[in-house]
């Protein structure tokens, strides 16, 4: 063999296993992605209980009332196709109208005073010690205590004699006692109160998530430049929360506009109507009066004017970030 061929032949080689190489690397890559192409199905594998649940507990419940509130609603004999006679008859009536105001007043005291209480306890409560973390989780107690047993402590303090809880301490600050749920006037901001001591602890959480994400070197610098605690909180801290204050405004006013279970226990739409929220007004119309009809318009009214509450405050947080 000449030295030119031994030269000519690793050369020739060279190319071949190139293409060699080129050739077998889209087909294993076409056999991974095979592979991967032939498992989509486990994660909807894994989904499929919740999934299910959703489905008959949740979507088909829904469509169910849609329907039924376009028909009069009639066990054992059949429904009868009324078109929207039924939300005409709801939007007339002078108890929904009421039970509209009150929801919405429930729903703007409990959402700003949980977000203001939750954002005071989140500044409070912000660190990494020990003893705060005891604090953080014995603040938290209220959200995981069933609600049925919060209302049935705040109905206790609520007592309107002067031997209430409360009354007792409003005593010792020279206040007459107060009639609380019990008196048409004070009931509504009573339930407020409460549902702002429930939903507090939440939004704090929150709160506090989103405290961890903010840059600390904002605060150093505002230190550097002379900024007191009170400016650093205006132009560092709220700036950096608005995506949290956006999402817990919609999470809080949804809250606010589901009330129900305390409202129902601790006055049942009393006295006199001044606490009659629009979900005690539904279930009082379907369970009670068996007007299934017109409490599933009610319901269908209750869960559009939620969507375009949240429709509305991500069409604003989306024009602000851009």
């Amino acid at each position: 063999m000449s030295v030119r061929e031994a030269e000519a032949r690793p050369a020739g080689r060279e190319p071949r296993a190139a293409g060699e190489v080129a050739r077998r690397t889209p087909s294993r890559r076409l056999g991974r992605n095979r592979r991967t192409a032939g498992s989509w199905w486990i994660p909807w594998l894994f989904l499929a209980p919740a999934l299910i649940l959703f489905l008959y507990f949740k979507f088909i419940p829904m469509a169910q009332a849609i329907s039924m509130s376009v028909q009069e609603v009639r066990p054992y004999l059949g429904n009868l196709w009324v078109g929207t006679a039924n939300y005409s008859e709801i939007l007339s009536s002078e108890g929904f109208r009421s039970a509209t105001w009150n929801t919405i007043v429930l729903a703007v005291g409990q959402t700003a005073g949980s977000m203001l209480l939750g954002f005071v306890l989140a500044l409070l409560v912000e660190g990494q010690t020990r003893k705060l973390t005891f604090i953080r989780s014995a603040a938290f107690l209220p959200v995981v205590v069933p609600i049925a047993v919060v209302a049935e402590l705040w109905r206790i303090m609520y007592h309107p004699t002067a031997d209430g809880l409360l009354n007792q301490v409003l005593g010792l600050i020279g206040l007459g006692p107060s009639g609380f749920i019990n008196d048409p006037d004070t009931s509504l901001a009573s339930i407020v109160v409460t549902g702002i001591w429930r939903g507090a602890p939440y939004d704090m959480m929150i709160f506090l998530a989103g405290l961890a994400g903010i840059d600390r070197g904002l605060y150093e610098a505002a230190v550097v430049d002379g900024a007191s605690t009170k400016q650093r909180i205006l132009h560092v801290t709220l700036p950096g929360l608005r995506p949290v204050f956006a999402i817990l405004f919609i999470l809080a006013a949804v809250r606010g506009f589901r009330a129900f279970t305390e409202v129902f226990l601790l006055t049942n739409g009393g006295p006199n109507g001044s606490t009659e929220v629009l979900m005690t007004l539904i279930y009082k119309l379907g369970f009670e009066q068996n007007r299934l009809g017109i409490a599933s318009a009610g319901a269908v009214l209750l869960f559009l004017a939620t969507l375009v509450l949240t429709v509305c405050v991500q069409m604003l947080r989306r024009r602000r970030v851009a």
